[in-house]
C-alpha cells in the first residue's frame, strides 16, 4: 500500500505587516497637553502624534516612522513619566501594505515545515465554521528562537510576548496570505470567506502542512 498520511503542526499567532508594530513612548516627563491622531489612524514618519508640556516648554513627540495606531495608551492631561508607553504603533509604509500572518511555533514541531508549505489559518473574527479557513503559505522561518522581549519588541505588547512565549521560545514563522477577490482581499477554504475585511492584530490558529509520509516509514527495522 503506497498511500500518504498527510501530516501538520498546529501554532497560534497574528494577522500585522511585516514590518511588526512598536511601542511609543515619550522621551520626557510631563503632562499630555496635545493629542493629534487617533486609534486607526495612518500616518506618514514625523508625523506630531502628542505635545508633552515640561515646565514651561512643550515637547512634541513624533512617529519615528509611518505607520498606523492600534492602541491610544496616553490621554489629554495624563502626567506621564519619561518612558511611559504612549501608543502602540504598526509599521507601514501606506495603505496598500499587505497583511501576513505570524505564527509561532513549538520547536519541537518546527523541524520539518519549509517555506512554501500550505497554511489554514482560523481566524478568531472569521469562525471558520460559517467562513472557512484563510490561505497561505510559509514565507520565511527564523533561523533562532524567539524569546519573550523579541516577541514583545515586534508586536508591541507584554502581553502577546507572554501569551506566545508560554511553552518555551518558539520559531517566527512568517505566512503570506495567497490574494483572491473577495470581500477582504484573500484567499479561504469557501467561495468567499466573510462578507467583511480582516483586520490586523486579528488573533489566528494556524495549521502547518508537512511533507507527507508513507506508513511503511513508520516501521522500525
Amino acid at each position: 500500500m503506497n498511500a500518504e498520511l498527510p501530516r501538520k503542526v498546529a501554532a497560534s499567532g497574528i494577522l500585522t505587516y511585516s514590518e511588526g508594530s512598536f511601542s511609543l513612548q515619550s522621551p520626557v516627563s510631563g503632562q499630555i497637553n496635545g493629542v493629534y491622531v487617533d486609534q486607526g489612524d495612518t500616518f506618514p514618519a514625523g508625523t506630531p502624534i502628542f505635545s508633552v508640556q515640561v515646565g514651561k516648554r512643550v515637547e512634541v513627540v513624533k512617529a519615528i516612522t509611518g505607520g498606523r495606531i492600534t492602541a491610544m495608551l496616553g490621554k489629554l492631561g495624563q502626567v506621564i513619566s519619561a518612558g511611559s508607553e504612549l501608543a502602540v504603533v504598526e509599521r507601514i509604509d501606506g495603505k496598500n501594505d499587505q497583511l501576513v500572518a505570524v505564527l509561532y511555533v513549538p520547536t519541537t514541531d518546527a523541524g520539518q515545515v519549509r517555506k512554501g508549505s500550505q497554511v489554514d489559518l482560523a481566524v478568531r473574527s472569521a469562525p471558520a465554521q460559517e467562513y472557512g479557513v484563510l490561505r497561505g503559505v510559509v514565507q520565511s522561518i527564523s533561523q533562532f528562537t524567539e524569546s519573550r522581549q523579541q516577541i514583545t519588541d515586534f508586536l508591541g505588547d507584554d502581553q502577546l510576548g507572554e501569551q506566545f512565549s508560554s511553552q518555551g521560545q518558539p520559531l517566527k514563522v512568517v505566512v503570506k496570505l495567497l490574494p483572491r477577490q473577495t470581500a477582504s482581499g484573500y484567499e479561504w477554504s469557501t467561495q468567499s470567506g466573510p462578507p467583511f475585511r480582516i483586520d490586523s492584530r486579528t488573533l489566528v490558529d494556524g495549521a502547518l502542512y508537512l511533507p507527507p509520509i508513507k506508513p511503511i516509514d513508520w516501521v522500525v527495522l
